[in-house]
């Protein structure tokens, strides 16, 4: 993860680093100029005195506390003195000494503008003061140059002062943005109806609403996605629609979501409905300036939609843009957060208990060659290969586990394609013999759901595996958005009666089930076993949906 920038890399904190090198290079120029303007003794005085006093500003850091800051500060109100009693004393034109009040001064913004100014009015005070001790002040020239090079202090204590301001703001500020925003979230949230941003919900009431407002035969809300694609996030009709969903082909999908506004053409933007003109209404939901989906209306009769029946959509749909996408923005936030979550876990148990397990197993093989040879030794070489096979158990146990925190949907393999890889590398391990029915179509569901799904399939299968003690499984796995249905089955000893070892996955199997929206089942099989469905939106009617088309249907048995 790239690491935000740190406070260190604004200006005000490059000019905090760089006032000990000013305040060096400056006292040696004012050095330079004011022996070469008055080579003499005194004013070698002089200059060893104001290098003295800058002592402290050296080698003590900006901004240093306590001790060191007090001793910092007495540090620069000794140079501000020396300044000005030296420009008064040395005879070296206009106050050769006097530029080097900026660095006093810079410093002492970093503590507040008010030392700062303090300390150029005690500069002030102190060349005037022995500048009229001297017979100095009678000279115009004299004084312009003081009072100049005073201003000049002045304007960098206010500048100075600005900068390190900002440079003091040590939180990194995209995290601090980023906590602000996320705290809003979780209070939206918890406000919200149900606790949840519910994206099924939100589509599924837009729906209901538009098609009380116009007149539809099918209707469906489609929700960006990856790849060029839309996703059915939710659909109306009495068939299932195979929807065009591409934004690259030049259809009134792709117009309304560019240009953002309204759409009417009489082609029918169902991939199954040809020959016959029909009123199509496709409306962007836009939120601030990004489409977030759109929302797709036909019906058979043709002016089906007139001017008032698009504004009154429109207006529908302009309220619900907004909800869509925080329901969008608190999914992704939700589903990063999981992912990661998922892999920080798979690196410790990688790194942490399976590496020590692994090496116990070596201590035990070590402990059974060493045994073998020592006569009256049979029951402990015995009793540790028991304990060596349960440990290698364990350990196959806990990659199975690692194997699936870190499975994930391939946004180029889909659901199906993560789940029959799940299920191979599960049965290779435990013995079973997998059959996998794999019927899909060339549409995606929303990522949110395709993970959901994915992680049923996932936790029926390790029942199986773990509790069922069966000898084949069979996993189905049909998808034509939005329905899907995912099934998982097993010829073991079935559910036992009342708690048991797998009675949580199936509370974490319902929960998922319970979070997009479908219904999660479970039942015996006959003539021994237990089937665990669960399926998304209604079953398609035979011959309603293209769903051949571009389909990857596949049936495959594997045995390990």
């Amino acid at each position: 993860m790239t690491s935000a920038p740190q406070s260190a890399d604004r200006p005000g904190q490059a000019g905090v680093r760089m006032l000990r090198p000013l305040r060096a290079a400056l006292l040696v120029l004012v050095v330079v100029l004011v022996l070469v303007s008055a080579p003499r003794w005194s004013t070698v005085g002089w200059c060893a005195l104001l290098a003295v006093a800058a002592l402290p500003g050296l080698a003590i850091p900006p901004g240093a506390g306590g001790r060191l800051g007090l001793l910092s500060r007495l540090g620069r109100i000794a140079e501000v003195v020396v300044v000005g009693l030296s420009t008064a004393a040395l005879h070296t034109g206009y106050g050769a000494t006097l530029p080097y009040l900026l660095v006093p001064v810079r410093s002492a913004a970093i503590a507040g503008i008010g030392e700062a100014l303090a300390l150029v009015g005690l500069g002030a005070l102190t060349t005037f003061a022995a500048s009229a001790a001297t017979g100095r002040l009678a000279g115009r020239d004299f004084v312009l140059a003081s009072v100049l090079w005073l201003l000049v202090a002045s304007a960098a204590a206010l500048a100075g002062r600005r900068m390190y301001a900002d440079a003091g703001r040590t939180e990194p500020q995209p995290y601090a943005a980023a906590t602000r925003l996320l705290t809003q979230l979780r209070t939206v949230a918890r406000q919200l109806p149900g606790g949840t941003l519910d994206l099924g919900g939100i589509a599924a009431g837009l729906l209901d609403e538009v098609t009380a407002a116009a007149p539809s035969d099918r209707a469906a809300v489609l929700g960006r996605s990856g790849g060029g694609r839309l996703v059915v996030l939710t659909q109306r009709g009495p068939d299932r629609t195979d929807w065009e969903t591409s934004l690259s082909a030049d259809t009134p999908i792709a117009e309304a979501w560019l240009s953002q506004q309204p759409h009417l053409t009489s082609t029918s933007l169902a991939r199954s409905i040809t020959g016959h003109p029909v009123s199509a209404l496709v409306v962007p939901l836009v939120a601030g300036v990004r489409s977030i989906g759109l929302l797709v209306v036909e019906s058979d009769r043709t002016g089906a939609y007139p001017p008032e029946t698009v504004a009154r959509v429109r207006g529908l749909v302009s309220t619900a843009a907004l909800r869509l996408e925080a329901a969008l923005l608190f999914d992704e936030v939700r589903a990063l957060a999981t992912t990661e979550e998922r892999q920080r876990l798979a690196r410790e148990i990688h790194d942490g208990v399976a590496q020590e397990l692994v090496m116990v197993g070596y201590g035990i093989d070590n402990a059974v060659a060493e045994l073998t040879d020592v006569a009256g030794a049979e029951q402990a070489v015995g009793e540790l290969n028991t304990l060596r096979a349960e440990v290698t158990r364990v350990i196959t146990e806990l990659r199975l586990s690692l194997f699936e925190l870190r499975t994930d949907v391939d946004p180029s393999g889909g659901l199906a394609t993560a789940l029959a890889d799940y299920a191979r590398t599960v049965a290779a391990s435990s013995g079973m013999r997998v059959h996998l029915s794999l019927d899909t179509s060339t549409a995606r569901l929303p990522a949110t759901v395709e993970t959901e799904l994915l992680r049923i399939g996932q936790e029926a299968i390790t029942n199986a595996r773990k509790h069922a003690r069966a000898e084949n499984l069979w996993v189905t796995c049909e998808i034509d958005p939005p329905y899907a249905r995912i099934e998982v089955a097993d010829d073991g000893q079935g559910m036992p009666e009342g708690p048991s070892e797998g009675s949580y996955g199936l509370t974490i199997m319902a929960e998922r089930a319970r979070r997009i929206r479908a219904e999660l089942g479970i039942k015996p099989r006959e003539p021994s076993g237990t089937t665990i469905t669960a399926v998304l939106a209604a079953r398609p009617r035979r011959g309603s949906v293209s769903a051949a088309e571009g389909a990857d249907d596949s049936t495959a048995t594997d045995s390990a």
